[in-house]
């Protein structure tokens, strides 16, 4: 049934339990003619005819309109509103429950926004608790659906964010270029720049680097003329990654800075917990002689993503530069406990990242002089990595297991491993 279907029906209903005639409900401002073809769905009522006919039936023009009651409509925004509270407080479990809970609500059926709302909320929430796979089911099945243009970008920056996460990138790729590839491309905005930031980190971490200097660029001289905080951070940050990448460090610490400092001006705290996670793990690359400054950085910013509605994952990764910091400061037996609680952290579908915590494990293991944890962190390294499809990230994963086992003493299985990390570079 169409909507005017629907409306018309609702009309129908009431009039006749309101023992009324359609003469009688038309009578004096309508016709009853108009208002036969107003419930038989052939002509839709105005808004005004609308709020006439709800005063005259002495019912909500929410129910006309929607099928719910004001009060419960009332019900279903108060509802969404806490879910959407619990997420941005890191209540991750709760707030995914309040989605699911809310989803399953028959009133918000007919309430095509607020459902896209909720759904899209219980994705997020779902990402949020550690189930990549879950969230991208959700999103894929909004994006079935004739939604408006800008929650098709958010929906795109999502599922490209989750298949980068997953370690998809050809998926990942494809969303992004989906919405700016094309010679439809919308203009530039927030959104628009934000999906191009996130399609700029698959095309990195497939090894991408000409296109992702090129995009990078771009995505630059859109943010300056938008002038937004939110495309600026975005931008910078990922000119940052690129800098880094190409190998100017003190450059990439420049536009890092730029991000952190409007970040933290007008950023919400999860994604200003992840931009203090992420500058201080540069920092600690660029200039590990700042480990000190880059601790105090990542202790903060591990204590705001606990607060917040980040993943799991974005925790994980923060306790992995923990450990970095405590093992370029000598603190080895410190840097396990914070390694230890990332892996206990991660979600099984997080491979990639897991391998790198396994790595620092081992190292770190090795470092102390216990070799039988070491070997055993090495070998759930090569079991995890081995299925894994050839990627620039994966082949630099490949080369860092092969660097342990040589360090370790294992020479052939580093042979190997080596050999491996070439393949996946495409040598």
């Amino acid at each position: 049934m169409t909507t005017s279907d629907l409306v018309g029906l609702r009309i129908k209903t009431v009039r006749r339990q309101r023992g009324l005639s359609q003469a009688q409900l038309a009578h004096p401002e309508l016709s009853d003619s108009y208002v036969s073809l107003i419930e038989s769905g052939k002509r839709t009522p105005t808004p005004a005819v609308l709020e006439l006919l709800a005063q005259k039936l002495d019912c909500s023009l929410s129910y006309l309109v929607n099928g719910v009651t004001a009060e419960q409509m009332e019900d279903i925004e108060l509802a969404l509103g806490y879910a959407r509270l619990a997420l941005e407080n890191g209540e991750v479990s709760e707030a995914r429950t309040r989605f699911a809970e809310l989803m399953a609500n028959n009133n918000l059926t007919g309430l095509t926004s607020l459902r896209q709302d909720t759904e899209f909320g219980l994705a997020l929430a779902t990402e949020a608790c550690g189930d990549l796979a879950g969230a991208i089911a959700i999103l894929d099945r909004i994006n079935e659906e004739d939604i408006p243009a800008d929650r098709r970008i958010e929906v795109s920056i999502a599922l490209c964010r989750l298949y980068h996460r997953s370690d998809r990138l050809t998926e990942a790729v494809a969303i992004g270029e989906g919405i700016l590839g094309g010679a439809s491309r919308p203009a530039w905005s927030d959104l628009t720049i934000e999906l191009g930031a996130t399609l700029l980190g698959a095309y990195m971490l497939r090894g991408d680097l000409l296109r992702a200097r090129q995009f990078a660029a771009e995505l630059l001289n859109a943010a300056d003329l938008l002038g937004t905080p939110r495309s600026t951070v975005a931008a910078c940050w990922n000119a940052a990654v690129v800098a880094e990448t190409t190998g100017h460090g003190e450059e990439a610490l420049g536009f890092a800075e730029r991000a952190l400092a409007v970040q933290s001006e007008y950023g919400q705290p999860r994604n200003l917990a992840r931009m203090r996670n992420a500058y201080a793990a540069l920092l600690l690359r660029v200039r590990p002689s700042a480990r000190k400054e880059a601790r105090q950085l990542l202790i903060k910013a591990d204590q705001e993503l606990a607060q917040s509605s980040a993943s799991t994952a974005d925790r994980a990764g923060c306790l992995v530069e923990l450990g970095r910091a405590e093992i370029l400061d000598g603190n080895y037996e410190q840097a396990i406990r914070y390694v230890r609680a990332g892996t206990e952290l991660l979600p099984e579908t997080a491979k990639t990242l897991g391998a790198e915590l396994r790595l620092m494990l081992s190292r770190t293991y090795g470092g102390v002089g216990r070799f039988g944890e070491a070997q055993h962190e090495l070998d759930i390294v090569r079991q995890w990595i081995s299925p894994l499809p050839d990627t620039g990230k994966v082949a630099s994963t490949w080369y860092a297991a092969a660097e342990t086992m040589e360090q370790l003493g294992d020479a052939d299985n580093a042979v190997k491993a080596y050999q491996r990390a070439l393949a996946c570079a495409g040598l």
